[in-house]
């Protein structure tokens, strides 16, 4: 049986922290949440190995060293309230809600979804309201939202989730171009989100942010 709790140090110490990644919530919080309680079954072994863990359909979770880096340059304090699109099965989420005020977590696979609340719920993590429903629809109800961070690729950010940042609030994705992929952080000034290019990453892309098609006549 493998030593969790090691492999939680062991995967901060090897991936996380020599990605200059040094704020203590993030630290604390990805030594404290078991990261192998949100991953499929047959995959608690892989939970901390350095790469996504496959959910299906095209779904991941994320790679601890991109989470950790999304995580730091959105520096979310603990008065805030945050916006997680396709949280799968919750450990985005779990990490958050120990560094935030509440979580707003959005799945549109009703199964990952059950097996989140599940997961969330036996883990403590009682600031984190989990909406089932499209993740391109955002939770506009519940914002707007100090910081928006999504699990997964973007070819094209939808305006319904850009208008959920709130003003001086941040919003953090990796945006997809062919094979590369850039991780930027968007800050909202005036009603206008200004990007900047953080660190380079890949992830497959979320349902409801592919490219649309063009049309040519």
């Amino acid at each position: 049986m493998a030593n969790f709790t090691q492999l939680r140090t062991t995967m901060v110490d090897t991936q996380v922290r020599p990605s200059d990644v040094t704020k203590f919530p993030i630290i604390e919080a990805m030594l404290t949440v078991p990261r192998e309680n949100f991953v499929p079954a047959g995959k608690r072994e892989a939970a901390y190995v350095g790469e996504h863990v496959d959910l299906g359909q095209g779904r991941v979770v994320l790679d601890p060293r991109v989470l950790a880096k999304m995580l730091d340059v959105l520096n979310i304090q603990n008065d805030e309230l945050v916006l997680d699109l396709g949280c799968g099965l919750g450990y985005s989420s779990a990490v958050i809600a120990r560094m935030a005020q509440a979580v707003v977590a959005v799945e549109e696979d009703a199964d990952l979804a059950k097996e989140a609340a599940a997961a969330l719920s036996e883990n403590g993590s009682d600031n984190v309201i989990l909406e089932t429903g499209p993740i391109a629809g955002g939770a506009a109800q519940h914002g707007p939202y100090d910081a928006v961070i999504l699990q997964g690729g973007v070819e094209e950010m939808p305006e319904a989730i850009l208008s959920q940042v709130k003003e001086n609030g941040r919003i953090c994705a990796i945006f997809l171009d062919g094979a590369l992929g850039i991780v930027r952080i968007g800050y909202k000034i005036d009603g206008e989100i200004t990007w900047r290019m953080v660190f380079n990453a890949t992830a497959p892309i979320l349902p409801g942010f592919e490219k649309r098609a063009e049309f040519a006549l």
